[in-house]
């Protein structure tokens, strides 16, 4: 077994992308024969303080990117890092315990400190695992990333690899395979098509607005007023831009679509004609991988200078900072059937790398030698090993086949209003010993005033990504089992909001196999939800003590109606336990309503039953063999706050290194 192990942080999505396109091509690949785990030590050691300096990095390059360009030359003319490395101990000793206990074969940094940690460890002394570092950024390249020792190093393009070479970088040392982007890049879909604007086919425009929100509204005006221009107008999880938006492009149904965060950016850059965003590193990647021009109306100084740079060599878009600019530059491109903006796909064709994450994988399983020591159930973070039983055990199986399952069956993804993804979230609950896992992303009933608005937001799943939701879930669900042993479970949190909290309701299905329509009646979605043999529980029915939150009372003032088809009643949510559950006698389950990572920190379900999904529902449905704990984490201090002053002084000065950020 391969033991391959990636360190990355959330300074910007462009490590967090590379690190999980990276793991899923070694998987893709490497299939049983590599185990890869991904580690944020900076969200796992500095918990609440790491993201309050996350948000400050996100502030500082869309609000002041003056004062962060004298940060990010800080950074890269001086040796500030390496005269403060030792103080970062928490993190120092997390990681060690990892590279000890673990015993990986490669490791694998995206992100530019873990390289002088490791030099700190292993001073004096050779290192057991291969070390590669996966540079994200281009042509301004922070002297950060080579600084630090480490045997290869990955770079997305070959002017990149000029800037490292003129550095001092061994020639042998660099690698040229392109950014890690998404494997569909590499595999699209056959549905994928790109209108032919010479033969008169409407262009197509994508519009990620992720800065300079402030001149959105007028950019979108002025598109509109080509009325054969189709627009996809993305606006992440901003519910006022998103409202604004919908009120611009009113009456325009048939050639604008809206949507907020998405997971299906290969398709929509596939599928379109012309990118309009900023140059964050990991978006101008992926729109190189997936051959559409750019134009770029942001540059934040610093890192993203050479991503408009390669943008310009290659002659395959735009600098549009201005409204206006950015009106002439479309005009320009789609004239005389689109000739420039032909031109412009041809020239960054040349430059893309669609299978640059294959590549990584084959590179990075060549150079992992396995030792002979069994690799560590589960992966190398994982604590409590996974020994499923056949996948299909009778339901009257001996007791022997039974055994003790934690389980979360209500928790929330970047899909509605949760801050993980879903592949992130199998991580995290596998890498801790779960051994069930349900997604129940919000849905709103649309046909009340509330759902209405709600489905405006951006933070409940967007009607018509219904389908890419399960889609999503469905594919990791195999990776989920054979990495973790983690059952994972397709579900929704059916919402049904009214005015007062007795007129309100949210209700879970549980193991669902394939959507169900939010618009109907209370009792018609149980019953749907049962004809899949799937659960119908009360979410949080009775009085919210210990967190903020909307009371949902409808259930409970209505207990004689519906205990009859209810499976389950939350007895517990998050920090809250509702007591009269109990002493109705009604079934229950525990669950944490996990929306971050620290929420965890929360109420469980435990079962005694076989390791399978249908034996894990009958067990809740006679709710025999069911009990709650209350669970804590405290591996590397996860959720402890307290950092010393000396690490919060040098988190502050090191924790914001630049980063390509990404839609």
């Amino acid at each position: 077994m391969k033991r391959i192990l990636i360190f990355t942080a959330g300074f910007g999505e462009g490590h967090n992308t590379a690190a999980r396109n990276v793991r899923d091509a070694i998987e893709f690949l490497g299939e049983d024969d590599a185990q890869v785990d991904i580690v944020d030590l900076f969200d796992s050691c500095y918990g609440r303080f790491n993201e309050l300096m996350r948000q400050a990095y996100i502030t500082a390059i869309n609000r002041t990117p003056k004062l962060w360009q004298g940060i990010y030359n800080l950074l890269d003319n001086t040796h500030l890092v390496e005269a403060n490395i030792d103080s970062l101990v928490r993190m120092k000793k997390a990681m060690e315990e990892l590279l000890i206990e673990g015993q990986p074969d490669v490791v694998i940094s995206t992100y530019p400190i873990y390289n002088f940690l490791i030099d700190e460890i292993y001073k004096g002394r050779p290192r057991h695992f291969a070390q590669i570092t996966v540079v994200t950024d281009s042509i301004s390249v922070n002297s950060l990333w080579y600084r630090a020792a480490s045997d290869y190093y990955l770079v997305p393009n070959d002017d990149t690899a000029h800037v490292l070479a003129e550095a001092g970088v061994e020639a042998a040392q660099i690698k040229v395979f392109g950014f890690p982007v998404q494997l569909e890049f590499a595999r699209p879909s056959d549905d994928y098509r790109l209108p032919d604007l010479a033969r008169g086919d409407s262009p197509r425009l994508l519009y990620l607005i992720n800065s300079g929100k402030k001149k959105a509204p007028s950019v979108i005006e002025k598109l509109l007023e080509h009325e054969n221009w189709e627009l996809t107008i993305a606006v992440g999880r901003d519910d006022k831009l998103r409202q604004l938006a919908v009120k611009i492009t009113a009456g325009c149904d048939d050639r604008v679509r809206i949507i907020g965060w998405t997971n299906q950016m290969p398709k929509l850059m596939m599928t379109h004609h012309l990118l309009i965003t900023k140059a964050g590193g990991a978006t101008v990647q992926e729109a190189i991988a997936g051959k559409i021009p750019l134009l770029i109306n942001q540059v934040v100084p610093g890192q993203e200078e050479g991503n408009y740079e390669l943008i310009r060599r290659a002659n395959a878009g735009a600098l549009a900072e201005k409204p206006k600019e950015i009106i002439t530059w479309a005009e320009r491109a789609f004239e005389n059937s689109g000739q420039l903006c032909q031109t412009w796909r041809q020239n960054i064709t040349t430059i893309s790398r669609p299978d640059s994450a294959l590549q990584i994988a084959r590179f990075i399983l060549d150079l992992a030698v396995p030792t002979n020591v069994p690799a560590t159930p589960g992966g190398i973070l994982h604590t409590q090993q996974a020994t499923p039983t056949a996948l299909h055990p009778h339901s009257d199986a001996p007791a022997h086949q039974r055994r003790l399952l934690l389980c979360d069956l209500h928790t929330h993804t970047t899909f509605s209003d949760g801050k993980l993804t879903i592949s992130e979230m199998v991580d995290f609950y596998g890498q801790r010993g779960f051994d069930a896992l349900c997604i129940t992303d919000h849905l709103c009933d649309p046909k009340r005033l509330l759902g209405k608005l709600v489905n405006l937001t951006g933070l409940v799943i967007p009607p018509g990504e219904l389908d890419d939701y399960f889609a999503a879930i469905e594919k990791e669900k195999n990776r989920a089992w054979k990495k973790y042993g983690l059952i994972l479970m397709s579900g929704v949190e059916f919402n049904k909001d009214g005015y007062t909290p007795k007129t309100s309701t949210h209700l879970l299905g549980i193991d669902l196999k394939k959507p169900i329509n939010p618009a109907l009646d209370l009792k018609e979605i149980i019953g749907e939800i049962h004809a899949q043999g799937a659960l119908a529980v009360a979410s949080h029915p009775h009085k919210m003590r210990s967190i903020w939150g909307k009371d949902t009372l409808y259930l409970w003032e209505h207990q004689d109606e519906f205990a009859p088809l209810i499976d389950a009643w939350e007895i517990a949510n998050r920090d809250d336990i509702f007591n009269p559950v109990g002493l109705k006698r009604l079934p229950f389950i525990a669950n944490s309503d996990l929306h971050k990572p620290k929420h965890i920190h929360s109420w469980k379900t435990l079962l005694w039953c076989e390791k399978e999904s249908e034996a894990i529902k009958e067990c809740i449905r006679i709710n025999r063999d069911v009990s709650i704990t209350l669970y804590r984490d405290h591996r590397f201090g996860y959720g402890i706050d307290a950092a010393s002053a000396a690490e919060k002084k040098v988190v502050s000065d090191v924790l914001s290194f630049p980063e390509p950020a990404a839609a």
